[in-house]
């Protein structure tokens, strides 16, 4: 197959490696990594199985080389691209630009045995980071605003600089844990609250995601077992918790995505909360943060063994409180296991 991708993440599963301006082009047998003369030194010593090209107009030389190829069709998705970069590529050629959405993810939809090990890694050193920061906030965080909390947490999870961050993390108190996608503010941590966490590593790129919410206890920790003053809180987080657990137990694979939504949907709508889980249950993880497959009610991709996502339902009331608890699952033997 004749193609050519352009985001970081997508040629960086092609070549082992990437950089902010660059191309990779495969037509027939060959394949192509173009990019500026200030990436030539680490191209040449990290690309893999393709010809470094360096070159001022990326764009000029990939139509140079496609109109040398004499090839008849090229693939591309249109979400990496913009018109004027299409346009560019396909100045004067005459051939047939095939447009392949979401090209990339679905080339990296199953995960390699490699690409497994990297994931479980950058799960475990997410996973250290949560354990780190429940010490930090028990001797620290009390008293301190979202935004210093969020600077704490971004602090243990990169190890000063180690690693990078899957995401801006989300650091939510109370009743701003009801907005899944919380900005942090200067809303300040105090005994008795809950407190919702969602944050990430990446690990050689690939990434990890977890969500806990959590009880500012005396014994303050992110395992599951949580409890709550507030009954209606806890009966929430019991919900969100048999929801979590039971789509890990009994999805297979073969199943259809919307499937495994329904095991946790469905029991958050018959604990009488269902108008409060407002998102999916889940998304792939990989070198993208968000990436195939999507476990949503609409989706009817097969689930198979090696794919790897994220089970994370949730429960959100408006102005009182929200409840998600996340782990990253990969198919293996066609059950779900925790990474």
């Amino acid at each position: 197959m004749n193609y050519i991708v352009k985001d970081e993440n997508a040629i960086y599963y092609e070549a082992g490696y990437s950089s902010d301006n660059a191309l990779f082009l495969k037509l027939g047998s060959e394949a192509f990594f173009l990019t500026d003369s200030r990436y030539a030194i680490e191209a040449e010593e990290d690309v893999r199985n393709a010809t470094v090209i360096i070159a001022s107009d990326l764009y000029a030389k990939a139509n140079e080389l496609i109109a040398k190829s004499k090839i008849k069709k090229l693939h591309y998705d249109p979400k990496e691209w913009t018109l004027f970069h299409i346009e560019k590529l396909r100045h004067k050629l005459k051939i047939k630009f095939k447009e392949v959405p979401d090209f990339s993810h679905k080339k990296r939809i199953i995960k390699s045995s490699e690409e497994l090990l990297l994931l479980k890694k950058a799960v475990t050193l997410g996973a250290n980071a949560f354990d780190d920061f429940a010490l930090l906030i028990q001797k620290y965080g009390f008293k301190k605003d979202e935004k210093m909390l969020t600077f704490m947490a971004k602090a243990m999870l990169s190890q000063k600089g180690k690693y990078e961050l899957s995401f801006d993390p989300i650091v939510a108190i109370g009743e701003n844990a009801a907005k899944p996608h919380a900005l942090p503010t200067h809303k300040k941590l105090k005994k008795d609250k809950l407190l919702l966490v969602d944050a990430g590593l990446k690990y050689k790129r690939y990434c990890s995601d977890r969500t806990r919410t959590i009880s500012l206890s005396n014994n303050l920790h992110f395992g599951t077992t949580q409890k709550f003053k507030k009954k209606k809180i806890q009966k929430a987080y019991d919900l969100v918790l048999k929801a979590h657990d039971n789509a890990i137990k009994k999805a297979r694979s073969g199943m259809k995505a919307k499937k495994v939504d329904a095991l946790t949907r469905d029991i958050i709508t018959k604990g009488g909360m269902g108008e409060y889980f407002v998102h999916s249950t889940g998304h792939g993880v990989g070198l993208d943060i968000h990436e195939m497959p999507y476990i949503s009610s609409r989706s009817n991709t097969t689930i198979e063994d090696g794919m790897v996502y994220t089970i994370e339902p949730g429960i959100y009331i408006p102005n009182e409180f929200g409840i998600r608890i996340e782990d990253m699952v990969t198919m293996k033997d066609g059950r779900a296991l925790i990474l």
